[in-house]
This record gives structure tokens, sequence and C-alpha cells, in this order.
């Protein structure tokens, strides 16, 4: 009864159990953020590390968790960038777009600057712990100064977005809420903690 029951919630998300040369979709979400008032302009510059994940929720495929123990993929779906990249992609746009911070740059670009934005992913998969799908992300964020080992300030990010059915359309369009959800939280979160670590070395100076 209960595998009866997990396969009509999952509503034939048809996830992927052999390795034949099915036809593949690519998606590729594409997420804004609108900066919001609370974010501090500051004057200091950042580097965003390449973000670090597992090998199996960092592929091509759309990872998806039917039940806690179990970790299968969305046959026929596939993602243009890996999650890692995505995020990646998505911190820098808010930060870049939100015109609250003059430089901000990846790793390897060959520029100096005050902080690092370190990000390590947890979980970028469809959790269907409620019985129907949620985009779920987990990200452990870490603020450095400069290229010194110091974390200045350390923080786990989740959001957990409902898709409107279980069609991959549907999860793929939750993926890029949660994804634009993520992105928004953690430019928040390295503007503000930024300019609070500042404001405290600017206090001791004096």
């Amino acid at each position: 009864m209960l595998t009866m029951g997990l396969a009509l919630a999952m509503g034939g998300c048809a996830l992927l159990s052999t390795g034949r040369g099915d036809g593949v979709v690519q998606y590729a979400p594409d997420p804004r953020v609108q900066p919001e008032a609370s974010w501090p302009t500051v004057r200091w510059s950042l580097t965003v590390a390449q973000p670090t994940a597992a090998r199996a929720i960092d592929g091509a495929r759309i990872a998806v968790r039917p039940t806690p123990q179990e970790l299968q993929v969305y046959k026929g779906a596939q993602w243009a960038k890996r999650p890692s990249e995505m995020l990646e992609d998505a911190v820098l746009r808010a930060l870049e777009d939100s015109g609250r911070i003059g430089v901000v740059t990846r790793q390897g670009a060959g520029i100096t600057t005050d902080y690092r934005l370190v990000l390590d992913v947890r979980r970028f998969e469809s959790d269907y712990a409620s019985g129907q799908p949620a985009a779920t992300l987990e990200v452990r964020a870490k603020l450095l100064q400069g290229s010194a080992p110091d974390v200045v300030a350390s923080h786990t990010f989740t959001q957990a977005v409902p898709a409107r059915d279980t069609a991959v359309p549907a999860v793929v369009d939750a993926f890029g809420t949660a994804l634009a959800g993520m992105a928004r939280d953690l430019a928040g979160w390295t503007l503000a903690t930024g300019a609070s670590n500042e404001a405290t070395a600017a206090a001791k100076s004096r």
C-alpha cells in the first residue's frame, strides 16, 4: 500500500531508472532578484567563490527524493548548468544588479577583494516529504575576510517551494522561485554582515 500510495503521489514524475538514450529536455532557470530596501550600500569589494556540492546533487540530472532514504533523478530532463553554477550565477547577479556594492567578482578573476563568500550546497532536489514535490535548497554560507581563513560569520539558508503539480516543468518553475529566494537571502545577508563587520572594525580603531 505504501508503494502504491507513493506511485500515485508522484503522479508519473518518471524517475530515470534506465540508461537508454531517451530524448532529454534541458532546463535553465533564470531567476531575477529585486534588492530590498534594508540592504546597505557598501564600499568594500567581494569575491564569490565557486560553490561546492556533493556529486550526487551537482550533476546535470535533476535530483528527486521520493523517500527520505532514496535519491533518484527525473527521466528525460536535465539542467543546462550544474546546480552549483546556477547558484553562483544567481548570487553574483543579485549583488551586481542591486547597485549596493561596487566590486563583486568570481574567484579566479585576478582581483584582490576585501571579502570572500564561500558557499556549500547541501541540498538541491525535489523532495516528496509532504507527498507532493517541493524544490528544496539548503546552502551553508561563510563570509571570510580577504584571503585569510578567518570566518567573519556563517549561516545556513533553506528554501522549500512547492510545485503546482508533479510535472517536470512545474517542478523546474519551483526551482526557479527557490533559487531566486536563495540568491536574495544570500545577497542581503552578505551585504548586512560585511557592513556590520566594517562598522565594528571602525569603532575599534577610534
